[in-house]
């Protein structure tokens, strides 16, 4: 939210006669500004002194205060006219509007904090959001927050805080738009890099379609030559049937269809068709703790080729924010992954891994881990695998960084 303010410092009188009266006055108007407000942007409109907060302000009347004079009452942004400055801004964005929950929603708690407490440079926005850190309090500033929440009035929309950070193989209950590029390189054994591209799409409030793309690189089981090209394709739609900001609790359900379309003689695909019902859960622990769990069962096209198989994914993890909560974002994570055959024996796995954001405004991550086999462990190696996040709805790809 971008908001009025003005700078404190000392008042310079340089040949005025004045009278004891006058000098109490402007001590009171330098007190209640500097109280008020830290700094001032030269092109933001100064604040008016009758508007000041009240002894114990509401939200309400702290956003009417500090934010409506740039973001309006409505919190559907102001007119160049009223803030006094050329919009769209040097960055090509206007104000957001606020009504709008697909706006409205995205963002955590914290990064809504952390933009108004440190200012729009802080997530590598607009100078012309302020900082209002030193004028308002941790609570007032919390306050503001969750009333501008409020122009959002459509409860379907999930909140951003339920939006935990991404594993490797236990896939979130929130609807995203994201582009994923996943690697997994195995050393030991059949060598391997396999890649993967995921699109996925939000569709509305709670829908999303996604679409896996692996391009493979596999070498012969001799040591010989390296086979490489398209996998088998994956598309997959589902729905956030619950979310609670309050619960700290989402949960979603789907289905997925992957297709034949690899070379099967080449180790590049399965030959046939693999049919996915599955669910996802998600569950805060604490302030900055998560929970996800993900299962299903998958259903071959083909019962003389594949077997049907149930699988069980969780990720356990906690965020911790670099620079007082305000900064890069390392999330450490351990993902335990479970996979039953029909008449096979269960596969069991770890996968240590680290999530760390890359742009100040966090919509760029990278992930490192490792895939270690727990048992069965003749025909499975460990595998290094890596992936970069970019969250496009955000922003570019190469924006937002500084």
């Amino acid at each position: 939210m971008v908001g009025r303010r003005v700078r404190a410092g000392r008042t310079r009188i340089w040949s005025w006669r004045y009278s004891p009266m006058w000098v109490a006055a402007l001590c009171f108007v330098w007190s209640v500004t500097a109280s008020l407000h830290a700094a001032q942007d030269l092109v933001t409109p100064p604040t008016s002194l009758a508007a000041a907060l009240p002894a114990e302000p509401t939200g309400e009347q702290i956003f009417r205060q500090s934010c409506a004079t740039c973001h309006a009452v409505d919190g559907s942004g102001a007119p160049s006219s009223v803030v006094g400055f050329a919009l769209p801004m040097p960055n090509g964005h206007g104000f957001p509007d606020f009504n709008d929950c697909a706006t409205n929603t995205v963002e955590p708690f914290g990064d809504w904090v952390a933009v108004a407490s440190r200012g729009g440079p802080v997530r590598g926005l607009d100078r012309h959001m302020p900082a209002f850190g030193d004028a308002l309090s941790p609570e007032q500033l919390e306050m503001a927050v969750k009333y501008l929440w409020s122009f959002c009035t459509d409860p379907a929309w999930p909140r951003g805080d339920l939006n935990f950070p991404r594993a490797f193989f236990t896939e979130k209950a929130f609807p995203e738009n994201e582009t994923v590029w996943t690697t997994g390189i195995t050393a030991s054994g059949t060598r391997a890099v396999t890649n993967e591209l995921v699109y996925e799409h939000r569709i509305g409030a709670r829908g999303q379609y996604e679409v896996k793309i692996p391009l493979d690189f596999q070498a012969s089981s001799d040591g010989g030559a390296w086979s490489h090209g398209l996998g088998d394709v994956e598309l997959a739609v589902r729905r956030t049937f619950f979310a609670s900001y309050d619960r700290g609790s989402i949960f979603a359900a789907g289905a997925a269809a992957t297709l034949p379309t690899g070379k099967e003689d080449r180790g590049l695909g399965k030959g046939f068709a693999v049919f996915e019902p599955f669910a996802m859960y998600g569950q805060m622990l604490g302030t900055n703790g998560f929970l996800q769990l993900h299962t299903g069962y998958e259903i071959p096209s083909d019962h003389t080729k594949g077997q049907n198989e149930a699988f069980l994914r969780t990720a356990l993890g906690y965020s911790i924010a670099q620079d007082e909560g305000f900064g890069r974002v390392w999330s450490p994570m351990a993902e335990v992954i479970v996979a039953k055959p029909k008449d096979g024996a269960a596969e069991w796995d770890v996968v240590p891994q680290m999530q760390v954001s890359l742009s100040k405004l966090q919509h760029i991550l990278l992930s490192v881990g490792v895939r270690v086999p727990l048992n069965e462990r003749e025909d499975r190696k460990p595998q290094l695998l890596t992936y970069f996040l970019w969250d496009w709805f955000d922003g570019g790809l190469f924006q937002f960084w500084k």
